[in-house]
């Protein structure tokens, strides 16, 4: 913090200096002018009364939403069915194993799957994705879970797996496949494999990234079948472990196809892929064994990063993030200042805001998150023209600058009504959707409340082609609030009924009300949401700054791309 304000004083010395070379200021002046000025840039955030009814209250309902969401973590990261290892890791003990000691390991998606396929559970979709340090470099890593169905790829398996990839691709992340899986799963092969998103998709993008120089590794660790011996045959370099096979079709379907009946040793064995086919590049003893050769793989790549932003060192919030849960309001319909969030997670908890006075349901501003310079843009209530209008400007000066886009929503959408269209809402709505589409500097979006309607792809939700999206426990997706759409659609039904002449009675329209907000309950659930990868993982609020470092960190990996936007309706 000393550091940094040293800094700050320095470069507004020399810029006093150089006014007093061409004026009568006195070198007292310039030294109290200076003073002065550098008093006045204090800090956001305030100290929350927290003996408070208001203040416990929203503490014990978002602690319990972060209880609930840790329960429900410690079981799925147990995996499945551990009796069945069937080597001397697990599937994360082998994560642990690759990364370098004591590094982070930024896990996606955790909740996918979850409860997507009625009773049959899925824990993290079958499969584990995240970004660690593997030799020095961040890197992306894929692991199958064999205690999961066996690896088998579900739906959202490869769904998660192409998110992954995309993640990767983006960010210019090595990927390390640890293979382990039987394939496809036969019996929901018609939402697995034919679709261009599906199935074959993870070999396009293995080719790809492959051209675009952003290195493709695999280890074949357990039993490979058909799509997971084709990933390890598409990665630039691959190892198989000692007593492991992989081949595209086993013993079994061999025999049924063409009567030729073999082992799965003699098919596709370790030693068949290594000193015969030629399919396998490296042989290992066991699963450390693979590990530590995939380290020296990643050491000899010649991979270099050159993040094109000013660093600075980092220096922890002024305010506590433990206090994020007493802030954050318990009912979404009550706003509560992003600037007490900003103020949490941003280094020193300095912020400099942008257009402060106008526009002021939208909060913009540059601050420091971990020494990265990132422009910050959250919500104090609904859009106006005049916040759209803010937030299109401030866009352009973070893409102008090279600087990071991060969206904290808590957003209902833009300001309806005849006042608001005669004022341009949809012309300027338009600008600020423009400017978040065409941006092409790292975005990150966090969802802290509500995000509905065409708010959240404002604030830069997954449509709008953020690098990562997270919410936290306590956030709402949907179209719209479930109240307005159950109201919309009574609206509607006594509006039908009016034209025949009849009247909705209060209990009809109770009816048409009951299972919109029992729908709208369960689908804006942060739960339902993850299970579909509709975000890369719900987190504590407490973890938002590690999370956004890590995020920013493997973003600022690729190179940024000058940014084009399209044509503002003026």
């Amino acid at each position: 913090m000393a550091c940094i304000k040293r800094a700050c004083c320095r470069e507004i010395w020399a810029w006093v200096h150089q006014i007093r070379l061409t004026s009568t200021m006195s070198r007292v002046y310039g030294q109290s002018f200076t003073k002065c000025w550098e008093d006045r840039m204090e800090p956001v955030g305030s100290k929350p009364e927290t003996e408070c009814v208001r203040y416990k209250e929203n503490y014990e309902h978002m602690s319990s939403l972060v209880t609930q969401l840790k329960r429900e973590v410690r079981k799925i990261i147990k995996g499945g069915n551990v009796t069945s290892r069937v080597s001397s890791l697990l599937p994360r003990e082998r994560i642990d194993q690759l990364l370098d000691p004591g590094s982070p390991f930024l896990e996606f998606s955790q909740l996918a799957g979850y409860n997507l396929y009625g009773r049959e559970q899925l824990p993290a979709g079958g499969i584990i994705t995240g970004i660690g340090i593997v030799s020095g470099l961040k890197c992306m890593v894929v692991a199958n879970d064999y205690t999961v169905k066996a690896g088998a790829f579900y739906p959202i398996t490869v769904k998660k797996l192409l998110r992954a990839q995309d993640i990767a691709r983006e960010n210019r992340l090595p990927c390390v496949y640890l293979l382990h899986s039987g394939g496809i799963n036969l019996q929901r092969q018609g939402d697995v494999y034919p679709d261009g998103q599906h199935f074959g998709k993870i070999f396009y993008n293995q080719a790809i990234m492959s051209a675009q120089g952003i290195p493709q590794v695999a280890v074949v660790m357990g039993n490979c079948t058909g799509g997971s011996s084709i990933m390890a045959a598409m990665s630039d370099e691959n190892i198989v472990v000692k007593g492991q096979t992989s081949y595209l079709a086993g013993p079994s379907l061999v025999e049924s196809v063409i009567g030729e009946k073999v082992s799965a040793e003699d098919l596709g064995g370790a030693e068949i892929m290594c000193r015969y086919s030629g399919v396998a590049d490296y042989f290992a003893e066991d699963d450390l064994h693979a590990l530590h050769r995939v380290r020296r793989i990643i050491r000899n790549l010649n991979f270099t990063t050159n993040p094109q932003v000013a660093l600075t060192k980092p220096e922890p919030p002024l305010h506590s993030a433990q206090e994020l849960c007493g802030i954050v309001e318990a009912d979404n319909k009550k706003m509560y200042d992003v600037r007490e969030v900003i103020a949490r997670i941003v280094d020193g908890s300095r912020f400099d805001e942008f257009k402060a006075m106008y526009g002021d349901t939208l909060v913009c501003g540059f601050a420091r998150l971990w020494g990265f310079p990132v422009g910050i843009l959250g919500n104090n209530g609904v859009l106006f023209s005049e916040s759209a209008l803010k937030g299109a400007h401030f866009i352009q000066l973070c893409c102008q600058r090279r600087i990071p886009l991060t969206f904290l929503q808590n957003i209902t959408g833009f300001m309806v009504g005849q006042e608001a269209e005669a004022q341009g809402i949809s012309k300027h709505g338009a600008k600020m959707l423009t400017a978040v589409a065409c941006a092409s500097v790292p975005k990150v979006s966090v969802i802290i409340g509500g995000a509905y309607g065409a708010g959240n792809y404002a604030m830069c939700g997954r449509a709008y082609g953020p690098r990562f999206v997270y919410a936290w426990p306590n956030s709402r997706l949907s179209a719209m609030g479930g109240e307005q759409a159950a109201s919309v659609l009574a609206q509607i039904a006594k509006e039908q009924k009016l034209r025949r002449g009849e009247e909705l009675t209060l209990e009809e329209e109770q009816a048409i009300k009951d299972p919109i907000l029992k729908k709208y309950e369960v689908e804006g659930s942060p739960y339902y949401a993850s299970a579909r990868l509709w975000d890369d993982g719900v987190i504590d609020p407490v973890d938002t700054r590690i999370v956004l470092g890590l995020s920013l960190s493997a973003a600022l990996q690729a190179e940024q791309a000058n940014t084009r936007f399209g044509i503002f309706r003026m």
